[in-house]
């Protein structure tokens, strides 16, 4: 396998994600016990008798400090039924008190056994000690009910507590900070765990554009490690099975020119009438090697990547092919789009669109501009365009639309097949686009 990198691998992905997960939850659980030995136990709303049979005398009733008593009129008695030991105390007061049978009064709530015995025996210990009578008292939520003589029931019941109360906000402002206390840890952790994996990312989308880069070098988790090696000895892989086909179709091309040497000699005895046309096609034959030999020579070689301005680029390559005539020209300069690429590659590339553009359209008109993440390269022309059909077609190597395989108006079959070569190995790519109102435009996008 390839090297990886220089560090040794560190502990694996599950054991740093088990060890973060429980941590986390240690320090969730110690905030949580601050939470509850340093701030006060909340304090429920309660409520004496003699200030509930106020208001269901229809007195009124003035607390400041606590959620005003409501009172309403219903059609049937209120439920569900308090549960509580201290409940039948409470009725039997409340009927003496206003004089009604102990079955017209109805307590209903549910604080649970827990509260009812806790805070009951609180308050009545309070009392005491204020040196008061014993009084009763009811925790809010809790309704109680009167029926009256119509038959309907006079309910009083606390007002609804909209918002948080003091206890509740306290609460949130402690679990607010105590995420704000373990979220730089979160990050810090997140942002080394996933590095990595960001690494891993970059190095597939510099392999698709560039095949011949440098192996990965990554420091991680032992799983890291794997997949890191595992991408290396992959580049590797392909990379020598480019190079062992580019290398076999560069020296079986190079090995024809023997044969079609010695049949060069020996036409030289075929009848007048055949050896124009056998000279022809040998003619054409070295010159289909001749493409393919600098084809496999391009992709062989090293690319040499650098910063160049694609405008000036187009320009100065339309400015040579006007020059010997060509109508060729650059519209709509605007912002410089700065690109890293192969300037020999990219010249070659934008070379065979303009003259493809020039020789099936008469003329080529380029313009260069920004598209997200991308340079873009349109080079127009004012020729019949191509059927769709034939669209992708046009980009194998060796195709060519044009019937009379003539080399001066069909060429050999392998611009566009290196257009898109280069475009895809610079991580974009080259299409065709017809226009509506005629003609063809080559579009290329290259990553800025």
């Amino acid at each position: 396998m390839s090297p990886i990198g220089r560090g040794r691998p560190t502990a694996s992905l599950f054991v740093r994600l088990l060890v973060f997960a429980a941590a986390t939850l240690l320090a969730a659980q110690a905030m949580s016990l601050v939470m509850l030995f340093k701030l006060p136990p909340p304090m429920p709303d309660f409520y004496r008798l003699t200030e509930v049979e106020q208001v269901l005398r229809g007195k009124g009733a003035a607390i400041v400090e606590r959620r005003p008593l409501q009172s309403r009129v219903q059609s049937d008695a209120p439920g569900p039924t308090l549960d509580s030991r201290t409940a039948p105390m409470i009725r039997a007061r409340v009927a003496r008190d206003l004089n009604v049978p102990l079955a017209h009064v109805v307590i209903a709530g549910d604080y649970g056994p827990l509260a009812d015995r806790r805070v009951f025996r609180t308050l009545r210990n309070h009392a005491a000690e204020e040196g008061m009578s014993e009084e009763q008292f009811l925790i809010a939520p809790f309704q109680i009910g009167v029926r009256r003589a119509d038959g309907s029931w006079t309910v009083v019941e606390p007002q609804p507590n909209f918002g948080l109360n003091a206890w509740e906000q306290a609460v949130l402002l402690w679990l607010g900070l105590s995420t704000l206390a373990i979220a730089p840890i979160a990050y810090v952790f997140a942002r080394r765990l996933s590095a990595p994996t960001r690494l891993l990312a970059r190095a597939a989308e510099r392999l698709g554009r560039d095949p011949q880069a440098a192996p990965l070098e990554v420091n991680g988790s032992s799983e890291i490690a794997v997949a890191a090696a595992a991408f290396n000895d992959m580049q590797a892989k392909l990379r020598r099975y480019v190079d062992d086909r580019t290398a076999m179709v560069g020296a079986v091309a190079h090995d024809l020119r023997t044969p079609l040497t010695r049949l060069r000699f020996r036409i030289e005895a075929a009848p007048e009438e055949q050896r124009a046309k056998m000279a022809a096609d040998i003619e054409q034959m070295e010159q289909m090697i001749s493409a393919t030999l600098a084809f496999v020579r391009d992709a062989s070689r090293p690319a040499e990547r650098t910063r160049l301005e694609l405008s000036s680029l187009l320009e100065s390559l339309c400015d040579e092919m006007a020059e010997t005539g060509a109508d060729t020209d650059i519209v709509a300069r605007g912002d410089k789009v700065v690109i890293e690429g192969d300037p020999m590659a990219l010249r070659r590339l934008f070379t065979n669109l303009l003259e493809n553009a020039v020789k099936f359209g008469s003329r080529a008109r380029a313009r260069v501009f920004h598209d997200e993440a991308y340079a873009v390269v349109e080079i127009a022309d004012d020729g019949p365009g191509i059927p769709a059909s034939d669209i992708e077609r046009v980009f194998e190597p060796f195709y060519r639309r044009e019937p009379s395989r003539s080399r001066q108006t069909g060429g050999i079959g392998l611009g566009l097949a290196v257009v898109r070569s280069i475009a895809r190995g610079h991580g974009g790519d080259v299409i065709l686009l017809n226009r509506a109102g005629g003609g063809l435009t080559a579009r290329v996008q290259l990553p800025l």
